[in-house]
């Protein structure tokens, strides 16, 4: 019979691969209770940082039909479980593991198929959805202004053309 604990991590989990859009897997041994506790805090409330075993993992990965993860699941892992914005998540995981080198970014899964380590890094040197459609608009918004401009032109060179012939007609 299945310890009923197991079996209530194993049902949180499947909700929790079916509720994020993204993932990423870390070693988190070597840190501190604390400094795991400062990593969920600079992830945010959109992403729920989750220590579980990878057995567990693996079975609930499994019956949510996420494939790809087994390679990564080895060693104390710890999943955090994404919903929006993954280049936020990726941006926090890369700024901490450089300041504490015990957080290792094994992989991930997202958009349908798993990520290597290095791909969750190159994640990491993306811009975010804001700051992408903020240079989005200052582009669109540049083109339009020239826009504006070239379609004054005709209007202001006849304009100014009228005022040199009133000029020379008066002197």
């Amino acid at each position: 019979m299945a310890n009923p604990k197991n079996v209530a991590e194993l049902a949180a989990l499947k909700e929790k691969f079916q509720e994020a859009d993204s993932l990423f897997l870390t070693e988190y041994r070597g840190l501190t209770v604390s400094q795991v506790q400062e990593l969920r805090g600079e992830l945010g409330f959109d992403v729920e940082y989750h220590v579980a075993k990878n057995t567990l993992l693996k079975i609930a990965a499994q019956e949510q039909g996420i494939e790809g993860l087994d390679e990564h699941l080895t060693g104390p892992t710890a999943v955090a479980f994404i919903k929006g914005e993954a280049v936020d998540a990726a941006k926090v995981m890369k700024k901490f593991a450089e300041d504490h080198e015990a957080l290792v970014v094994k992989g991930g899964y997202m958009d349908g198929g798993p990520l290597t380590a290095d791909q969750v890094r190159a994640i990491a040197e993306l811009d975010n959805r804001e700051t992408t459609l903020a240079k989005l608009a200052g582009a669109m918004k540049g083109n339009l202004a020239k826009a504006a401009g070239a379609f004054n032109a005709p209007a202001t060179k006849m304009a100014r053309l009228a005022a040199a012939l009133q000029e020379k007609q008066d002197a």
